[in-house]
């Protein structure tokens, strides 16, 4: 699990995920009481991308030995790098302050099994700043195979089935205690560790299905600021400057981000640092040359 090194010593105020900033400007700070709701500070990102030159790329670098490459992966390490360079929207808003993740942490969307019938769960995969694709690609995996060649079932399905054992007259007061326990910072570890509602990304693979990507929510309990959707690969006919009919592959992209963690400007930058690392994958093969921290 990669940690800030700024985080290694822990202060007054700090909580276990992260550590609170701050130096940020009176505005910032007063966003998470004016928006006292993740709902209600949600703002949505529509963009697309064209991937022939990344479907050649997973080509080739399956023909190299990583069979199981593909556009996820991608996704993840593009994300991970970005962090490395824009650690902004790593950060998390809980307890009515904004704080920078001492991680990285990915919720993904996977099938228990290997069969087209196989139920879905969630799974969470730490990772480092320095992290490049091939060392998320293998990250990843691990993850998936654990869940599928085990039970069937992720801490998640375990949290949530003794969670569903409870009646409905004990299930909701006891969720409004796991809101007020993860308010003041004494939420239970496992409970913590296994929970996809904290964590800095959720991925949500709907090319896999076959569908378009869509506009996701984000979830008031927890602390996950930013959530990103993509679709099927869909064609788009051009004109090239000779006049020749074009065949474009594209993947449209949605991102819904918690805007309480840092400036629209900032989160706009950030994205589009993540596409540029998509449009050139190469690059992360390579760790970074230097790893930018938060502010304090």
């Amino acid at each position: 699990m990669a940690r800030n090194n700024r985080n290694s010593g822990s202060r007054v105020g700090d909580r276990r995920e992260g550590r609170q900033l701050r130096s940020l400007d009176p505005s910032t700070n007063l966003g998470p009481y004016i928006m006292r709701r993740r709902s209600d500070a949600c703002d949505s990102y529509s963009d697309n991308i064209e991937i022939s030159a990344l479907e050649q790329w997973l080509m080739d670098k399956r023909t190299e030995g990583s069979s199981a490459m593909n556009f996820t992966h991608l996704m993840v390490a593009a994300y991970v790098r970005t962090v490395s360079m824009r650690p902004g929207i790593n950060r998390f808003v809980a307890g009515r302050r904004i704080f920078a993740r001492s991680d990285i942490q990915v919720v993904l969307r996977i099938r228990k099994g290997v069969g087209s019938d196989s139920a879905w769960t969630a799974v969470k995969v730490s990772f480092s700043p320095t992290d490049t694709i091939y060392d998320v690609y293998n990250r990843i995996n691990e993850a998936v195979d654990d869940v599928q060649a085990g039970t069937g079932e992720s801490d998640y399905d375990r949290l949530s089935a003794s969670m569903t054992r409870l009646s409905r007259f004990f299930l909701r007061p006891y969720l409004m205690c796991l809101r007020i326990m993860d308010y003041f910072d004494i939420l239970p570890r496992r409970i913590l560790e296994a929970s996809p509602y904290h964590a800095s990304l959720s991925v949500l693979d709907l090319g896999s299905l076959g569908v378009q990507s869509v506009e996701h929510h984000i979830y008031d309990f927890g602390n996950l600021p930013l959530f990103l959707s993509y679709g099927a690969k869909r064609h788009v006919y051009e004109l090239d400057k000779d006049g020749e009919v074009q065949d474009r592959h594209m993947v449209d992209l949605r991102f819904t981000v918690d805007e309480r963690i840092a400036g629209a400007s900032y989160l706009v930058e950030a994205l589009k640092c993540m596409k540029y690392f998509l449009k050139n994958p190469e690059l992360l093969e390579q760790p970074p040359e230097t790893v930018a921290d938060d502010v304090n």
